[in-house]
């Protein structure tokens, strides 16, 4: 039960993302047992026999039970035709024999009444779901055999919001739709070879194509439709009929790491917002930050306003996820009360105490209270899932948790009336509280302003541009990305947590002999970069598999990705490294309200970055590609894509983290340099003089003068 605080609970966290190719790793590793429970559950596949349904039957209703011990995605609205109901279950049937027909439809057609969707909940593998050293896997090829570590993590429930949904993180970020697409995938991973590739269709393996050593092992498309048919219903209906599915960005890749994949950015924005409204010099210290979400990546706020000193508040609805994030470390202290936060926001500002306050309720009812006192708040931020507005990213205010979730089921249209409302209202209390206190408000990319100005809220300026920031406009685009900084990632394979520490010295090493000769206009970035990796260890980030983020540029990481295939060679490694990054980077991501809010030459709509960013991967020796619909800020908003690559400590791994991380970064610097980026210009200047072979097209700046006079003439 929830008392007015909690007390302070510590534990760690971890998140990755990949995309697999060749070589073959020499070093030595223990041979699997073919007996043993994990190699057992990967090659069964879909059974030989009708496994038993895990939780049984309701007796009143004759349904089928789920485990409720376990965080649940909120039920899905009715959307489909009967006509469409029933194709669905033909969809549904078809990866099962016929015989079993007859028992699963009923079985199916109550899944997705009750829920909406069809998970197959009875496939679900009953060995417990998390990443184990590469070596247990079964399998001919390595770089399979590191996917399926990088898949199980992203199903850990440690690491998962809604596990038993195959949900990541986002409300609806899913890394298959239904059980036995997991099951024929990890089959599949599991009987390849290094001249196969396969094929995966929004959660759905298509099958294994021949290919060749240098293509990338896995292909993965999510979300991929027509244009004029990616509205939120059109997902909704999809979704539903099991031929599409919301991928988010490191879900539906396999590289999500849990919340440390967006902690240190998120850190990286608080401290510098920080030093944005420092009049003297002075840091965060007995300054508060307010903002909502502690679901999935959002969890990740708490641990960044601690890292970078100040007072956080955040608030969540759910209580599961707020226990998690209390039980994991990721806050200090929960409330359940107002008064009771307000009396301790009050004594840590006094105090100047570095502390993380999570509240069980509302983000609006916080925002209307803090407008009324005379509690200064000096940031202010959001991370609800709102580019999911009416299926669970946004709770309005006023209602519970479960009338919610009972509302968007039974009467969407009635709760998309109360979501708006609450958007007005959060819109409102913003306001009031930066003409009252100067708060420095910003959009953390999950479309809160868009959604808002959807809404009504009084959120934009005469000339339809938004009152506040992106932060990727004010911090993140023209601080990090403009000179190529951006979240790169890397998992041990092992599982070893010593593998991770050495990582993290070896990183460390790279980067401050880099910094020695390193430009002024990059020495912040270096120096914040080389004091998060420092304390990574310390600030406790792990949550599932021995995994890191760490923000660098190409430089950077091909050094640092050199670095580890060396010690993979030496033996000072264990096991292969599987290198990734965030979609939300220099070049992986087109999204006009997040990641290229920063671009003003009017492309920011456009997406030819983000494809031919995976295009270029594939054939540069990724070991696997992603590309997807949505992502952030929501289905139909942006067009992302990723890579996984797997570090063997051959030379043949050199030299394809040679061309394959060059090009990742370089290719979103040079669209970013054309639109007229100071830094990017910079910075792609500063490539090209490394790279003889690197010759980019740089713009010629038109004077302003020029132009208007062209017009004042007429």
């Amino acid at each position: 039960a929830l008392n007015n605080s909690f007390p302070l609970n510590l534990v760690s966290l971890c998140h990755s993302f990949w995309v697999f190719s060749a070589p073959i790793f020499t070093t030595t590793t223990t041979p699997m047992s073919e007996t043993s429970p994990l190699v057992v559950s990967v090659l069964e596949g879909i059974p030989d026999q009708l496994p038993e349904h895990p939780y049984g039957k309701d007796e009143v209703t004759g349904n089928m039970l789920r485990d409720d011990a376990v965080s649940h995605a909120p039920n899905r609205k009715d959307i489909l035709t009967p006509v469409e109901k029933k194709l669905a279950l033909k969809n549904a049937l078809r990866y099962f024999p016929k015989k079993w027909h007859v028992t699963l439809v009923k079985e199916f057609l109550d899944e997705l009444s009750a829920y909406g969707r069809i998970y197959m909940y009875r496939f679900r593998p009953t060995l417990a779901m998390k990443a184990r050293p590469i070596h247990e896997y079964p399998g001919e090829c390595l770089q399979a055999k590191a996917i399926m570590v990088m898949i199980q993590n992203n199903l850990n429930p440690d690491v998962a919001q809604h596990p038993h949904e195959l949900i990541t993180y986002g409300g609806n970020g899913s890394v298959f739709q239904n059980w036995a697409q997991y099951r024929l995938t990890m089959k599949y991973l599991a009987t390849m070879t290094a001249m196969q590739t396969l094929v995966m269709y929004s959660g759905h393996p298509l099958g294994l194509f021949p290919s060749h050593k240098d293509a990338p092992r896995v292909v993965v498309t999510n979300g991929m439709v027509i244009p004029n048919y990616s509205s939120q219903d059109d997902w909704e209906r999809f979704n539903a009929l099991g031929v599409s599915q919301y991928g988010q960005m490191t879900a539906g890749s396999y590289m999500y790491i849990g919340p440390q994949g967006i902690v240190h950015g998120t850190t990286i924005t608080v401290l510098n917002a920080g030093r944005k409204i420092s009049k003297h010099g002075e840091g965060l210290s007995g300054k508060v930050f307010l903002t909502a979400g502690l679901g999935g990546m959002s969890g990740a706020q708490p641990k960044a306003g601690t890292i970078a000193g100040c007072i956080s508040i955040i608030a969540e609805v759910n209580e599961r996820a707020l226990q998690k994030r209390l039980d994991q470390g990721w806050v200090d202290e929960g409330f359940d009360s107002i008064p009771a936060l307000d009396k301790r926001v009050r004594e840590a500002r006094e105090k100047k105490h570095v502390v993380s306050l999570a509240y069980l309720g509302n983000i609006v009812d916080l925002w209307e209270h803090f407008a009324e006192t005379d509690i200064p708040i000096e940031l202010g931020s959001d991370q609800t899932s709102l580019h999911n507005p009416w299926a669970g990213g946004y709770y309005p205010a006023g209602m519970t948790l479960e009338e919610s979730n009972e509302m968007m089921a039974s009467n969407p249209d009635l709760f998309q009336e109360k979501v708006t409302e609450s958007l007005r209202r959060h819109g409102a209390a913003i306001n009031k509280c930066v003409a009252k206190f100067g708060t420095y408000f910003f959009d953390y990319g999950n479309a809160f302003l868009l959604e808002a100005s959807r809404a009504g809220a009084e959120i934009t300026n005469d000339d339809g541009t938004f009152k506040y920031p992106s932060y990727v406009q004010d911090i993140m685009g023209p601080m990090c990305f403009d000179f190529g900084f951006g979240p790169f990632r890397w998992c041990c394979t092992s599982c070893d947590e010593e593998d991770l520490k050495k990582t993290d010295a070896i990183a460390s090493s790279v980067l401050k002999k880099l910094k020695v000769d390193a430009p002024p206009e990059i020495q912040q970035q270096m120096d914040d970069n080389i004091q998060w990796i420092d304390a990574a260890q310390e600030n406790n980030l792990v949550v599932g598999s021995q995994c890191r983020i760490l923000y660098a540029d190409a430089e950077g990481r091909m050094e640092i990705a050199k670095a580890f295939n060396d010690a993979i060679a030496s033996g000072e490694l264990s096991a292969p490294v599987v290198l990734g990054r965030d979609h939300h980077d220099v070049g992986g991501t087109d999204s006009p309200f997040r990641e290229t809010s920063n671009i003003y030459d009017g492309s920011c709509f456009t997406a030819d970055m983000a494809i031919q960013n995976v295009i270029g991967d594939s054939f540069r020796g990724a070991t696997w590609v992603s590309i997807h619909n949505g992502g952030g800020v929501g289905w139909g908003e942006v067009i992302n894509g990723g890579f996984g690559m797997c570090l063997d400590g051959t030379e043949d791994s050199e030299r394809r983290l040679k061309a394959m991380l060059f090009w990742d970064v370089t290719n979103g610097l040079t669209r970013r340099s054309w639109a007229r980026n100071d830094g990017a210009v910079f910075a792609i200047k500063r490539a090209m003089a490394k790279e003889p072979r690197l010759n980019v097209t740089i713009p010629t700046y038109a004077d302003d003068d020029i132009i208007n006079n062209c017009f004042d003439n007429e």
